[in-house]
């Protein structure tokens, strides 16, 4: 498991500290929830997130966050065939695959880009890993919203 830091104002808006909280709360309601079967059937409701859940219910939502958890703590399952070829972003393709996609295995460059660009792919490097970490900040915000809301909705539910 990882190790939980003090939060400092200068790590108010840091890929640790949103870790860290997010880890918390699934932590927490992982705790509280004794009984994961009572939230079987329990729709998401008020708190259901943007995405297009379909039926959802909070059992699943429930099991999303532990699932998330699991791969924070202990890494992504990846299947061999994705391990030999590891993807690799150029500088044509940074933008859109940034924009579009989910995952970071989704694009692949061609090896043949020319040593002139370097220096930019550098640059772009930089910008898309910037872009990546708000964009992950911002989910592990959400995530641990939708944890501790989890949460509070199953003591609501039994009485505490």
């Amino acid at each position: 498991m990882m190790r939980q830091l003090a939060e400092t104002p200068a790590q108010k808006n840091s890929l640790f500290n949103a870790m860290n909280s997010f880890l918390g709360a699934v932590n927490n309601m992982d705790q509280t929830v004794m009984v994961p079967s009572l939230l079987r059937d329990v729709p998401l409701g008020d708190d259901k997130p943007e995405a297009d859940e379909g039926d959802a219910d909070m059992y699943s939502y429930y099991q999303l966050l532990k699932s998330i958890r699991r791969d924070m703590e202990w890494g992504l399952r990846v299947s061999p065939a994705v391990k030999e070829t590891p993807p690799r972003l150029s500088r044509a393709n940074s933008t859109a695959s940034s924009a579009s996609c989910a995952s970071s295995l989704c694009s692949a460059s061609s090896e043949d880009e020319d040593d002139d660009d370097d220096e930019e792919d550098d640059e772009d490097l930089q910008k898309q890993f910037q872009y990546h970490l708000a964009g992950l900040q911002e989910v592990l915000s959400k995530l641990t919203t939708q944890a501790k809301s989890l949460t509070k909705r199953y003591k609501q539910s039994i009485g505490l």
